[in-house]
């Protein structure tokens, strides 16, 4: 019994009492949580994980109450950061956000990368009769090579072949860097993501495969084709280089924000960006489809929009003041231009 007390009367000295609160203001727990007074974000996380299992750390986001100065509050995004380091004393309040159920980055890349791939080989192969009907014969490709010896395969130009190679190429190397390259900030993301990115890329993927291996799909020059893809292929290169340094940005288990620097990273924000939308509409060109063209506007408006908020966070957060280094690059695609 004796024991029992003297543990109870420890555990009060150690431990301490915070307020949970979502962004309205209203109470998450009645009777907050219990946590000990050297507590981290992390044991905060686990706590609310203890008592309401449904909501596991990947799920959960805390952050201080709105103020003057954050008028949205801090998000506690270290999970090494102890609650007395971040300005939570006993009594203190904390705001809690349910993410709705996670999905890590990776599986979702995966998934988002296979489908193109599979989709456009399966309409590339499959017989025209089963995508296209019985009633679609193939046209004669135009360009210095006749219609013979354009053939790459049955039915097939070299051009379609060669698009069909690229386009492969790129998802197959979207695929490895997912897992050999990439280093993600996060580890999970929203479930809903998965749906909505892989609606996103496989119906562009179909879209794309249909009139570009359309029987009745007309081929530009060859010496187009074959020049285009070739520049295409150095942007996939630079693209993946941007992407090897932005990989190697910071040590193993860093979360410290880095200027990127090297390579195409001294004249635009996200060269990688810029490599990307360059291969596409050379993608594009080498292929003369209406649909190559409506899916690199599509991206290009989604990687620009990405790229100006990276640029804009560059900006705010190396703002030479402090002793802070100055973000010097003015660009965010393209010099000169964007």
């Amino acid at each position: 019994l004796n024991s029992l007390k003297y543990y109870a009367r420890v555990r009060n000295i150690v431990a301490m009492k915070v307020v949970v609160k979502n962004r309205a203001g209203a109470k998450v727990l009645p009777d907050g949580l219990t946590v000990k007074d050297d507590a981290t974000v992390k044991d905060l996380k686990a706590e609310m994980a203890r008592l309401k299992p449904k909501l596991y750390p990947a799920r959960q986001r805390w952050s201080l109450p709105a103020s003057v100065e954050n008028p949205k509050g801090v998000v506690l995004t270290k999970d090494g950061a102890s609650l007395a380091e971040v300005g939570v004393r006993d009594g203190g309040v904390v705001v809690f956000k349910d993410l709705g159920p996670q999905i890590g980055y990776q599986t979702v890349f995966f998934w988002e990368y296979l489908g193109p791939l599979v989709i456009y080989m399966l309409v590339y192969l499959l017989p025209s009769t089963i995508v296209y009907g019985a009633s679609a014969t193939p046209a004669p490709s135009t360009g210095f090579f006749s219609s013979s010896t354009a053939r790459a395969v049955s039915g097939k130009s070299l051009t379609q072949t060669l698009a069909c190679l690229y386009w492969c190429f790129h998802y197959a190397k979207r695929i490895y860097e997912t897992f050999n390259v990439h280093k993600f900030s996060h580890a999970t993301m929203p479930l809903f993501n998965l749906v909505k990115n892989c609606t996103y890329y496989w119906l562009f993927a179909l879209y794309v495969a249909y009139f570009v291996n359309h029987p009745l799909y007309t081929a530009p020059s060859l010496t187009q084709t074959l020049v285009c893809l070739g520049l295409a292929l150095m942007c996939q290169f630079a693209n993946y280089k941007c992407h090897v340094i932005l990989a190697n940005l910071r040590p193993p288990g860093s979360t410290e924000y880095v200027i990127p620097k090297g390579f195409l990273f001294e004249y635009v924000a996200c060269p990688n960006y810029s490599a990307e939308i360059s291969g596409w509409i050379l993608f594009t060109v080498a292929t003369q489809t209406a649909a190559a063209g409506i899916f690199t506007v599509v991206g290009a408006g989604q990687m620009l929009q990405w790229a100006m908020g990276k640029h804009s966070r560059l900006r705010r957060t190396f703002n030479g003041k402090d002793g802070k280094e100055k973000y010097r690059v003015q660009y965010v695609l393209v010099p000169g231009l964007i």
